[in-house]
């Protein structure tokens, strides 16, 4: 048996094995190559400041970016590919370009540069897994990178102000949404039964945007309207990531995520009527406390009792 390779990566949560959709594409096309691999998280043990992961490591090569991975995998015979025709790998490359121009940038704007997602969702959750005092930094230097990128390649004539460009780039990923779900259709995946690297990078982009609760959902909201994308993603999970990193199936997370609701709303429900009752015994009349009758005992009795303490 091979020795298997090692990712590092992001961790998971929401029922994913990671959260970020470069480490999710790298994880799903290894799963359907068959490729062994080692999944190294990096939570709690961050030892740059740059954020570029995924990292495929092996006896000689470090490998870095999903593209460059996936083809060291093909280069060692795990070629998730191996059937597809010409023109499907023509299609494939199509694809890949087209998620990268129009769903990417919706996809980092809505996990970094979308206020209201980043400070309650995204920042607080990388920063619980960087450690101190990078977790002060590296948030926002990958915020202001992802909103760089954008700007850099829609900050253009004649979008010229922010409102614009994050309104092209909203309508962009939900034409290419569009797209994908046509081009899905009724399939298990994009060329048949079998997956391969389109289906990795689809579900990579798509699985968080999918699963992470978000307070602002614009594009989320569209992607559960195509119903075949969300069963394509649950598909995956369930058929090749079952277990999280966690231990916990993705759909078993959800269960035990209103279990734990219900617990702590019986908790609370339990300590109000507790204060309740302690609040009614305070107001409730105090009576002063009854004393215990005093016996008297008879000279003679008292005689005998002295005698007895004395006796041996």
């Amino acid at each position: 048996m091979a020795a298997p390779f090692e990712l590092s990566c992001w961790g998971g949560g929401w029922g994913l094995p990671s959260v970020h959709s470069e480490s999710l594409v790298v994880m799903a096309y290894a799963k359907f190559s068959g490729a062994p691999l080692k999944v190294n998280v990096i939570d709690k043990t961050w030892r740059g400041s740059r954020g570029d992961v995924p990292i495929l490591t092996t006896e000689d090569n470090i490998v870095s970016q999903p593209a460059k991975i996936l083809n060291f995998l093909r280069k060692q015979k795990y070629n998730a590919d191996y059937e597809l025709s010409a023109k499907q790998g023509a299609d494939t490359l199509a694809y890949i370009a087209l998620i990268e121009e129009k769903l990417l940038p919706a996809v980092l704007h809505t996990f970094w540069v979308e206020s209201d997602n980043y400070f309650s969702v995204t920042k607080p959750w990388f920063a619980s897994r960087i450690p101190f005092p990078l977790s002060l930094i590296l948030p926002g230097r990958i915020s202001k990178g992802a909103l760089n990128r954008i700007l850099l390649t829609r900050g253009e004539p004649p979008l010229y102000h922010l409102r614009e460009v994050e309104a092209q780039i909203y309508r962009d990923a939900k034409e290419c949404l569009n797209l994908l779900s046509n081009r899905l259709g009724t399939s298990q995946f994009f060329f048949g039964d079998t997956p391969s690297t389109l289906d990795a990078y689809v579900f990579g982009f798509l699985a968080p945007l999918y699963k992470v609760r978000f307070p602002k959902v614009q594009l989320q909201e569209h992607l559960k309207q195509l119903s075949n994308l969300c069963r394509f993603c649950d598909d995956i999970l369930n058929s090749y990531f079952r277990l999280s990193l966690g231990g916990i199936s993705p759909a078993g997370q959800e269960t035990v995520d209103a279990n734990l609701q219900k617990l702590t709303q019986l908790v609370n429900k339990e300590s109000n009527l507790i204060e309740k009752m302690d609040d009614n015994l305070r107001q409730s009349p105090q009576l002063p406390p009854r004393k215990l009758p005093t016996l008297k005992l008879t000279p003679a009795e008292e005689e005998s009792n002295s005698l007895q303490r004395l006796s041996p």
